[in-house]
């Protein structure tokens, strides 16, 4: 199961929080349609059917099932820079 550096959960809280997602909202994970290989990233309010949920100290990540095989063994980490917050995959330690 994908997990969330402490980084990672204190960008999703914050951008959920600002985003004024309801108390369900999140983060989705998802294979991007136009791009084989990538991941598109969007503020959701809730979870679709199916997808994986990941909460860890009130930060939400949804993942797509299809996606959700793929980033099994990944840490979804987080950075700010000038242009706002990255979001990083990276194999777990």
């Amino acid at each position: 199961m994908l997990t969330l550096t402490p980084n990672a959960r204190h960008a999703v809280r914050d951008i959920a929080a600002r985003a004024h997602l309801s108390r369900r909202g999140g983060l989705r994970i998802a294979e991007s349609r136009e791009r084989a290989g990538a991941f598109e990233v969007s503020l959701v309010e809730e979870p679709v059917e199916g997808d994986e949920v990941i909460e860890a100290d009130g930060a939400r990540v949804y993942v797509e099932p299809r996606t959700s095989s793929v980033l099994a063994d990944q840490q979804l980490d987080a950075a700010a820079s000038p242009e706002g917050t990255g979001f990083l995959l990276a194999p777990r330690d």
